[in-house]
């Protein structure tokens, strides 16, 4: 849920959307390795919507994006008895995914600098706040973020709800995928490191650009609402 605290203090480390809380990972495998259906589909329904996200990082549309998802549950059927345990069940099922939406955004003719996870700087060395931001003759800001203690309900509205979705579907691939893992699906910088194979200060520096970048177009969304 978005909230006036993750805005106003760096979009910290809230969630735009509350995270489901994870079952017990072994029952949940041995119901899985079993053929239970009812687990399975608790498992899609958790994690489909996140991982078409994901995926339009790596193809160029929601349809093969789709494709891609549903390759990913195929390989998770069929890769189930092999699954050892060493990372968690859903590291194992997005790395799935993600080397599926690799192998398939080669194929679609969509190239993307991967080589930007591990090296931010490669996006284009942006600043994380526009410089226009800071007087130049102090470096203190000319133009602080406003305070929206008082704008919850506006921030919590389905329109200020699709600028963010609008602006992160337009940030870099690196950025949207750690914003996305982090402050909509509510994973750990652990996970995601350990996912997108980065180091804790790339992740972080990921991080802190898409959320500035959130954040500034908030602002010029609520200044004008």
């Amino acid at each position: 849920m978005l909230s006036s605290t993750l805005i106003a203090e760096d979009i910290s480390s809230a969630h735009l959307s509350a995270s489901v809380p994870e079952v017990d990972e072994e029952r949940w495998l041995a119901a899985l390795r079993q053929g239970d259906e009812t687990a399975f589909g608790r498992l899609v329904e958790r994690h489909h919507g996140a991982m078409i996200r994901l995926a339009m990082g790596y193809v160029p549309d929601r349809a093969v994006a789709e494709e891609v998802v549903q390759e990913t549950w195929l390989g998770v059927l069929q890769g189930l008895d092999r699954f050892e345990g060493r990372s968690s069940l859903k590291t194992w099922i997005y790395r799935i995914l993600i080397n599926t939406a690799k192998t398939r955004g080669v194929r679609e003719g969509r190239t993307i600098p991967f080589s930007a996870l591990e090296n931010p700087d490669e996006e284009g060395a942006e600043p994380a706040v526009e410089a226009d931001r800071f007087k130049p003759s102090n470096h203190h800001w000319a133009s602080p973020p406003d305070s929206w203690t008082d704008l919850d309900d506006r921030l919590h509205s389905q329109a200020t709800r699709q600028v963010i979705d609008q602006v992160i579907s337009q940030l870099p691939p690196a950025q949207r995928q750690v914003i996305s893992l982090r402050d909509i699906q509510g994973w750990s910088a652990e996970e995601v490191c350990q996912l997108l194979s980065v180091s804790e200060t790339n992740q972080r520096v990921l991080l802190h650009r898409a959320r500035c970048k959130v954040r500034r177009a908030l602002e010029d969304y609520l200044a004008l609402a």
